[in-house]
């Protein structure tokens, strides 16, 4: 079975986006306009300052959202992107899921736009890192589901077969000199973090739960990249190590 996800787009996630906003806007002129007969009978300037108020919300709405697709689409920091990234994480992501059901859009499809567009937001903000605040997390599923040397809470196990990924990856962290772990579920990966403390987290996992770790680990930065799965979820699966080096060689400082 081929479970290979595509690669991940943030077009969907703001062409969502910026649907949810229409819808945000309209739900905030309905809360205007049906009780302002209503207001008039209070006092007549009511509903003017009402529509204000309105007006207001509707503009931060819209400037939200042309904010976070300017951010995205020239990837530079141009204003508030951590807190937009607060937003996108634990407000628009829901919304967006409950929009996407509706519209016979699979959850997978939406997390994977979700992390396009979260690595986005975090690469724009152009963090330097040093190599002992960046910690590069695993799903056990990386290593052959039959190897005997199992190296969960310990990579430096691996005895570089190069029967599966896990080999290139330890290499690739000696090379940076950036810690790696390999995490058996969601409760010890938020352990490793506890423990390490990093200052960024690249992450290799399923949509379900990069996207779940993305949200437990905010306000900390994480970029995510996606896992191969030719044999199914949770077995034997692969990832593109180009990737990992691509993202830890854009944050790395040695200052």
């Amino acid at each position: 079975m081929n479970d290979t996800p595509a690669p991940p787009r943030k077009r969907l996630f703001i062409a969502l986006m910026g649907v949810t906003c229409i819808i945000i806007v309209g739900l905030i002129y309905l809360m205007w306009w049906i009780p302002t007969r209503g207001l008039a009978n209070i006092h007549p300037n009511l509903p003017h300052i009402v529509g204000i108020l309105t007006g207001i919300l509707s503009g931060l709405a819209l400037c939200g959202t042309a904010l976070l697709v300017l951010t995205t689409a020239l990837g530079k920091d141009i204003l508030f992107t951590r807190f937009m990234r607060l937003v996108v994480i634990k407000f628009l992501l829901p919304v967006i899921e409950a929009m996407g059901k509706l519209l016979g859009i699979s959850k997978d499809t939406i997390r994977q736009s979700f992390i396009a567009m979260n690595n986005s937001l975090v690469q724009s903000q152009r963090l330097l890192v040093p190599a002992d605040r960046i910690l590069i997390l695993l799903p056990h599923c990386l290593q052959l589901f039959d190897c005997e040397i199992k190296v969960t809470g310990d990579i430096n196990k691996c005895v570089r077969c190069g029967r599966c990924d896990i080999m290139g990856l330890a290499e690739l962290a000696r090379k940076y000199q950036v810690d790696i772990s390999v995490a058996t579920g969601g409760t010890l990966a938020r352990k490793v973090i506890i423990e390490k403390r990093p200052k960024l987290v690249v992450a290799v996992a399923c949509e379900r739960d990069l996207t779940s770790g993305i949200k437990d680990c905010y306000p900390l930065p994480v970029i995510g990249v996606l896992n191969d799965r030719p044999f199914g979820p949770c077995f034997n699966t692969r990832v593109d190590t180009e990737k990992i080096d691509a993202a830890i060689a854009s944050v790395l400082t040695y200052a």
